[in-house]
């Protein structure tokens, strides 16, 4: 039997849907019975408001960026049919179920929440079972996993499934080399062989290096989202 997994992730104007905040991007990997197929999902939304400077330091994303891009609405049926009946792979996964499920609620069309489409396995608690009293954020996994994520100078919600992705498999067993489209057997055993980047072949990821003038105001602020949260999710490990 196929087992369907979709590796997601979201960016989003804020911390908190009830406080009236949006998804600004989503980003899914396809995985069946562990190999990568290519069949991704990736868009942009506008959020109809504009987003938190806070949330802006963490992902880049900005308000001019988005203006000229779809709605929820414009992509919401075509979201569900691609996750629907899927295992949804998520790390800290209340977080992007909250906003999915504020989203769905927002667009009237369906009662159906995440959890009644898709099933969902959430990685932060997977790992924290599995590493207890370490630190589990996807940057820590990263590390312990040994999976390259030297191209995540912001959070970005394909680049974070795409690596999270990596992650994931590292976590339930490894993977060898992908050849995607060919029949050869992928699926290592534990702690065998290496890991290699989804879709090498496609044109590289523009990656522009913060200055380190830059780098301490981007600390400074991310202190202050901090101390103004409470504990931001942004925070957690």
């Amino acid at each position: 039997m196929l087992k369907r997994q979709i590796v997601l992730d979201t960016e989003t104007t804020g911390i908190d849907p009830k406080e009236g905040h949006r998804i600004i991007e989503i980003g899914c990997v396809e995985l069946i019975n562990r190999r990568l197929t290519g069949n991704n999902f990736h868009v942009y939304i506008n959020p109809e408001r504009d987003i938190e400077d806070e949330a802006i330091d963490v992902h880049g994303i900005t308000n001019e960026f988005l203006r000229d891009k779809p709605k929820f609405h414009n992509i919401a049926q075509e979201f569900i049919d691609y996750i629907q009946g899927a295992e949804l792979v998520i790390h800290n996964a209340p977080f992007d179920v909250g906003f999915m499920d504020h989203e769905f609620a927002k667009w009237g069309k369906t009662q159906a929440k995440t959890t009644d489409l898709c099933t969902v396995l959430d990685t932060l608690d997977m790992a924290r079972k599995m590493h207890p009293g370490q630190k589990n954020s996807l940057d820590a996994l990263c590390r312990r996993y040994d999976i390259d994520n030297s191209k995540r100078t912001l959070h970005g919600a394909l680049l974070d499934s795409e690596i999270l992705a990596d992650v994931y498999l590292g976590m339930t067993g490894g993977q060898v080399k992908l050849n995607l489209g060919q029949n050869n057997e992928a699926i290592s055993k534990a702690g065998q062989g290496g890991f290699r980047r989804l879709n090498e072949s496609r044109t590289p990821l523009k990656v522009i290096r913060a200055t380190a003038d830059e780098i301490r105001v981007h600390e400074e602020r991310m202190q202050l989202v901090e101390k103004a949260s409470g504990g931001s999710l942004w925070f957690k490990q």
